[in-house]
Parts: C-alpha cells; sequence; structure tokens
C-alpha cells in the first residue's frame, strides 16, 4: 500500500508551482502628445502645369497639330534655359466633341459632332522663382493653352526640417514635465516617438498668387513663404 500512498505526494509540488506563477505588467501611468512645429522660408522653386488643346476633324489630325504645338512649347522651355529633367509630360488627352445645344425653336436635336479635341499636359519646374510671372508670359507667347499654378516649395528643406523637428522635441518634453509635476510625479520619462512631415510644401503656404490681364508686362506673382513642418507623436512614462 505504500507506493500507492506516495503517489499524489510526489505529485503535489508541480501542481502547486503551477498555480503560483506572476506576470509583471507596467504600471507607471502613460501620457501621449501630438506636437506639430512649423518653420518658414522663402520658397525657392516652383511649379507650373501647361500645355496645349487642339481641335480638328479627325483624331489623327488634332494628335498630330497638337504634337507640333507641343514641340514648339518645349522648344521654348528648353531656350530660357529650362533643364530637360524638369519637363515632365502630366496627361495626354484626346475626345470627341459634340454640340448638344436644342434646336432653334427650343426642341431637342440629336448631338452635332464638331470633331476631336487633343491636348497635352506637361509639369514644369521652374528654379529661379524671381522670374515665374516672366516665364508664365514665356508660355502664353509659345503657344500654351492652360495653365495652373505656381505652387511654390523648397527643394532641400532637410535643414528646415532638423530645426522643426528640434523645437518639436523640446515643445514635447515640456509639456511632459508639465503633467508629470501637476500629476504629483517627479519626472516624464520618454518611451516612444513617431514622426510625420511636410517638406516645404503646402498645405499651409503663406503666399499670394496675381494674374494680370495687362499682356504688356510680366504677370506678377508674389512667393511669399511656405512651412516645413514636423509632426512627432511621443509618449512619456510618469516616474516617482
Amino acid at each position: 500500500m505504500l507506493p500507492a500512498l506516495l503517489l499524489p505526494a510526489l505529485l503535489l509540488p508541480a501542481t502547486v508551482q503551477a498555480q503560483t506563477q506572476v506576470t509583471l505588467a507596467e504600471t507607471a501611468p502613460v501620457v501621449t502628445l501630438n506636437v506639430t512645429e512649423s518653420v518658414q522660408a522663402a520658397p525657392d522653386i516652383a511649379t507650373v502645369s501647361t500645355g496645349v488643346e487642339t481641335r480638328a476633324p479627325t483624331a489623327r489630325q488634332a494628335m498630330a497639330d497638337n504634337a507640333t504645338k507641343m514641340d514648339g512649347l518645349i522648344a521654348a522651355l528648353s531656350k530660357v534655359g529650362i533643364a530637360k529633367k524638369d519637363i515632365q509630360t502630366s496627361g495626354i488627352r484626346l475626345n470627341a466633341q459634340y454640340d448638344y445645344s436644342a434646336g432653334s425653336n427650343g426642341t431637342p436635336s440629336p448631338p452635332r459632332f464638331l470633331g476631336y479635341e487633343a491636348a497635352n499636359q506637361l509639369s514644369v519646374t521652374l528654379r529661379d522663382v524671381a522670374k515665374v510671372g516672366d516665364l508664365l508670359d514665356r508660355m502664353v507667347a509659345a503657344g500654351a493653352t492652360s495653365i495652373n499654378g505656381p505652387t511654390f516649395s523648397i527643394d532641400n528643406p532637410a535643414p528646415l526640417l532638423v530645426q522643426a523637428r528640434g523645437t518639436a522635441l523640446k515643445t514635447a518634453k515640456s509639456q511632459a514635465d508639465f503633467y508629470a509635476q501637476q500629476a504629483g510625479f517627479r519626472s516624464a520619462r520618454l518611451v516612444s516617438i513617431s514622426e510625420s512631415n511636410s517638406g516645404g510644401m503646402p498645405p499651409m503656404p503663406m503666399m499670394v498668387q496675381r494674374m494680370s490681364a495687362d499682356t504688356a508686362k510680366s504677370t506678377p506673382v508674389e512667393p511669399g513663404q511656405v512651412s516645413s513642418s514636423v509632426t512627432l507623436t511621443v509618449q512619456y512614462a510618469l516616474e516617482r
């Protein structure tokens, strides 16, 4: 009978050990902060969308005529010193055109075919901001039938982002220390950082664009300033 009585006793220590496992967890309160800092500077590049539109009786003729006009526009841009790398095709379009207006007596009439319209758009980077207005006028003189922009930006925003990043981190630390003191803690310990940034581009530009109908002088353009922004999401553990 002795071996049978000893069997439960031999199993008992293992059972007790399984029931006394402990899991440790972080108990310090954590504060999460979102801090955005911006640095403003004068832009050094401008981006303009420009292009030509052409109508012809046939699709082939519309595309051919449009190609001839676009070659002239590109040649004019190159002539004023715009590098080939700064000229990029952004869209080509070909559509049939119809007249949907009603008849002379106001009664509905079938659409009347007018021909085909071809369009070719360019995205052009201008690296002399002071001459943007003059370059816009040169585009029109070279045959451009559409202009959109300019959009101002900074070619190399890295130094501005470094400045904004440092300011954002100091602001976050100051806020975390404030919360620690107000809540009765001794200090705030940084536990995580994540970042997003906008490098010298809108959405927060400070600029004014003015287009003049007077073709006798250069179109006035004011570049103003643009912002390089950094947003930090940081977490601090509050410690006693």
